[in-house]
């Protein structure tokens, strides 16, 4: 199939689709000037709407058959595009406006963790065909929303950050949520109860200026079993 050959709809589904992934552009400067402007919340809103299309549109592109109804046009480079503005420099921007890294290394650790994305973003087995990541896979805007919520002191956010910076060097295989088969309908489900539980903290944190902290704390729960998942079969893998 190609874009002559397609009917109206389907041509229309798929542009959508595209739209949709670049729609994620626009709200990480919006995400961006709100905490440039002193409003933390509105940020984090405009980053969670970019963590949801990122969590759909390659569901959606795939059961629209983007790639054979509009052939020229490359929508995986679009996503990777706005995957590296919104996932990478929206959250250290915001981590930088809203003060949360100790002055004095904020910015050097900022330049860090932008430059070793960016290598993780150019490996070509960044994403393996067993629909894996390879390294740390850059969820900045998720680790930007848990120090924000947790409230730690700037020195123990610096640590946290430098960690994960690290991780993206050590070849462990992540989860691709959506795509790995292993375990796939526990994962998406725990993660569907875990973005609830992450919208609702938005919510107290936009009415009340903070959220709580045991919502906030047990939500950590599914990035732990993620983190555990992974983690085995990267030792499995190993041991074959």
């Amino acid at each position: 199939m190609s874009a002559r050959t397609a009917s109206l709809p389907r041509w229309l589904a798929a542009w959508g689709v595209h739209l949709l992934t670049a729609s994620s552009a626009a709200a990480g400067v919006l995400a961006v000037l709100a905490a440039e402007r002193g409003d933390p919340a509105t940020a984090m809103w405009w980053m969670a709407y970019t963590v949801a299309v990122d969590a759909v549109d390659g569901t959606l592109a795939r059961a629209v058959g983007v790639k054979q109804v509009l052939p020229y046009f490359d929508g995986t480079r679009l996503d990777d595009l706005i995957d590296y503005f919104t996932w990478v420099i929206v959250p250290m921007l915001f981590m930088l406006w809203t003060d949360m890294l100790p002055p004095a290394s904020a910015v050097p650790l900022a330049c860090a963790v932008v430059v070793a994305s960016a290598y993780q973003f150019c490996r070509t087995d960044a994403k393996t065909t067993d629909h894996y990541f390879t390294g740390f896979p850059s969820y900045w805007n998720i680790v930007a929303f848990y120090l924000y919520a947790l409230g730690w002191a700037p020195a123990a956010n610096a640590a946290v950050v430098a960690a994960f910076a690290v991780l993206i060097f050590v070849p462990i295989r992540y989860v691709y949520p959506s795509r790995t088969t292993t375990l796939r309908t526990l994962t998406v489900g725990l993660g569907l109860v875990w973005g609830g539980a992450v919208l609702l903290a938005l919510f107290q944190i936009l009415r009340d200026g903070i959220a709580s902290r045991p919502l906030v704390l047990g939500s950590l729960l599914f990035p732990v079993y993620y983190g555990a998942l992974s983690l085995v079969m990267t030792r499995q893998r190993v041991s074959r």
